[in-house]
């Protein structure tokens, strides 16, 4: 059965998951590691794993699988993900793929030695209505592609 997992530190998109995630019947695991608060309703799990450096990632890329869908803004997490046959789909709206994969970990890896070099500062636009509508209407896309297989 399709699942949704939330990397879910940082994510700006909960809400709207949830909401999708209620209209579908789906199951949705919020990973963290430190505790939120999540709607207490049927089919909403938060799962909160001990502290450490990519304990949350490891989590999700251990319990997702095919088809399962994984929202992330970490795009190793997103190449963990793709190997083992999810769908994943970034916080803006940008789904990852096998084919692009590659081209986004060079990037974030360009983008990394530009900050620590100073050349880069600040971090992502804020989260605006366009890129929310962008998002809700991927997440709706991969839903029924995976649900028609």
């Amino acid at each position: 059965m399709l699942h949704i997992y939330i990397d879910g530190d940082g994510c700006p998109v909960k809400k709207e998951i949830f909401r999708v995630a209620k209209r579908y019947s789906l199951e949705v695991s919020v990973v963290v590691n430190k505790k939120m608060s999540v709607p207490i309703e049927p089919g909403i799990r938060l799962v909160v794993v001990q502290e450490g450096f990519d304990a949350a990632d490891d989590w999700i890329a251990s319990h997702a699988g095919q088809d399962d869908i994984v929202i992330t803004a970490d795009i190793p997490l997103a190449a963990r993900c793709l190997k083992c046959g999810s769908r994943v789909l970034g916080t803006s709206g940008r789904e990852f793929t096998e084919a692009g994969i590659g081209d986004a970990l060079a990037t974030r890896a360009l983008m990394d030695m530009m900050r620590q070099m100073g050349n880069v500062t600040g971090g992502p636009a804020a989260m605006d209505n366009k890129t929310r509508s962008r998002f809700l209407s991927k997440l709706d896309e991969i839903i029924n592609s995976v649900r028609l297989l």
